[in-house]
């Protein structure tokens, strides 16, 4: 993988390639990644749940909690929800650029942040397809808590090695799963955009699509 990581004062982003990876199989991962969650990062994950399950062609909403250990010794308990775009600040939708987005929020680290979500900081992956395959970056940025080049070092180390594992894992993975034809137990959404920036919106999740359900 070729990747590139910068700090703008603000964010930590790094710029990255892979080759043989689909832009339709990053879309599949993200309402998919309790099935590869080891192999995304197998030495610092640990096995995924879902507090808010995500739906067949809406992952909005959705939060998955990923226990994990960075490079720093940390162990963090994540609760993690998808967000939708126009509910997120205006200075973080500034940095969409690409065709596919996922933006993510950090709740907290335990269940008590349910009660009353207020993101700790963003965290937006995107990409695009290109002849060899997709082209993306994955940005860092701090909301309660400020995301100052230090900490966005540490978050990149650990990001930098989960975008090269895709390449690894992701093909091969998204193909087996094609035998499951059930959308509970393997769903899809199209995770496109049209515009950029402020003005992104997703192409095919509409306001009024079915949204994400609390797990159990």
């Amino acid at each position: 993988m070729k990747y590139q990581v910068s700090y703008d004062g603000v964010a930590t982003h790094i710029d990255w390639q892979l080759e043989d990876v689909t832009a339709h199989m990053l879309d599949w991962f993200w309402s998919n990644m309790e099935k590869g969650i080891i192999l995304w990062h197998p030495e610092q994950h640990e096995s995924l749940q879902w507090a808010v399950a995500p739906r067949h062609g809406n992952p909005i909403g959705s939060i998955h909690i990923a226990p994990q250990t960075w490079d720093d010794g940390r162990r963090q308990n994540l609760y993690i929800r998808f967000e939708a775009l126009d509910e997120v600040p205006a200075q973080v939708r500034d940095y969409i650029v690409l065709e596919h987005v996922t933006l993510v929020a950090g709740l907290g680290l335990g269940e008590e942040c349910l009660a009353n979500p207020d993101p700790m900081g963003y965290r937006l992956h995107q990409w695009q397809k290109t002849d060899y395959g997709v082209v993306g970056k994955s940005s860092a940025i701090g909301a309660r808590r400020p995301e100052n080049e230090e900490a966005g070092r540490i978050w990149a180390a650990h990001a930098a090695q989960e975008v090269a594992n895709w390449a690894v894992f992701l093909p091969e993975l998204y193909k087996l799963y094609k035998v499951v034809t059930d959308v509970r137990r393997n769903p899809f959404a199209d995770l496109s955009v049209e515009g950029q920036g402020r003005a992104a919106r997703y192409r095919y999740i509409r306001p009024d699509s079915p949204p994400a359900v609390k797990a159990g």
